[in-house]
């Protein structure tokens, strides 16, 4: 599946270990980056979303998502993320990604609308609350555009090349292909949240890491059983090995 992930806005805070382990598949263990493990909340326009490299689906290919998720590291070394709730504005999109076993959530979500001529700069941000449960969030952010965010820890929260889920009594690994990321550092307008304690982890104070992007293009592969036993991965350009999973973004 083809799509392009617009006006991407992340959020993170630092959990402890324990508390993302118990959401993690079968054999999938939390990844610890920069000391912890952390919760994102993540939200974007997906835009024009459509099977294979066929044409983008008419309506249901192009919405609002806000995810809530953990970081994770398969047994067989590689890295991804472990989706907690995944909020959208199209049920026939949540729909069929529930069947796939991807939690997503019927939601009433949309842009902010400060995102053109904002005082004091431009800003990106996004608004959900859930039809059923209550549960809600609006937050905000204003890019940095003069610096780039290359530094190891907004590079590791961002390059992740898949996901790892739970289908039938089988953890599955879904690859995702994409340029790197064009990441900036971002400074938070505003923020009420409730998606992440909802989804059960309890988190305090402004988040450790804010970034934003513009977006990038990607494209979901054949998920796969991953296997027992590291993997290493030669990155061409430096000649490091390194873990299967993370490329530099």
């Amino acid at each position: 599946m083809d799509q392009f992930w617009a006006d991407a806005v992340f959020l993170h805070w630092r959990i402890p270990v324990a508390a993302a382990a118990r959401y993690m598949p079968p054999g999938v263990e939390p990844d610890e980056i920069d000391g912890s493990t952390w919760v994102g909340l993540i939200g974007f326009r997906m835009v024009g979303a459509g099977l294979g490299q066929g044409r983008p689906v008419p309506y249901l290919g192009s919405f609002t998502e806000i995810n809530v998720r953990l970081y994770s590291r398969g047994p067989d070394g590689v890295r991804g993320v472990v989706f907690i709730t995944l909020d959208a504005s199209r049920l026939a999109v949540v729909l069929a990604a529930r069947a796939f076993g991807i939690n997503y959530v019927w939601s009433r979500c949309r842009p902010t609308g400060e995102n053109a001529n904002a005082v004091g700069g431009e800003r990106f941000g996004y608004d959900v609350r859930r039809f059923r449960g209550g549960a809600s969030s609006s937050f905000s952010v204003r890019p940095d555009r003069t610096a780039a965010a290359a530094d190891p820890l907004s590079l590791e929260l961002t390059a992740r090349y898949g996901l790892h889920t739970g289908l039938g009594g089988r953890t599955l690994y879904v690859p995702n292909t994409h340029e790197p990321w064009r990441l900036f550092p971002a400074t938070v307008v505003h923020l009420r949240d409730s998606l992440v304690a909802a989804a059960g982890f309890e988190v305090s104070g402004p988040p450790q890491s804010v970034l934003f992007s513009p977006g990038v293009q990607t494209q979901f592969g054949r998920p796969s059983v991953p296997a027992a036993g590291p993997k290493r991965r030669r990155i061409p350009r430096t000649g490091k090995t390194l873990d299967a999973g993370w490329m530099p973004a």
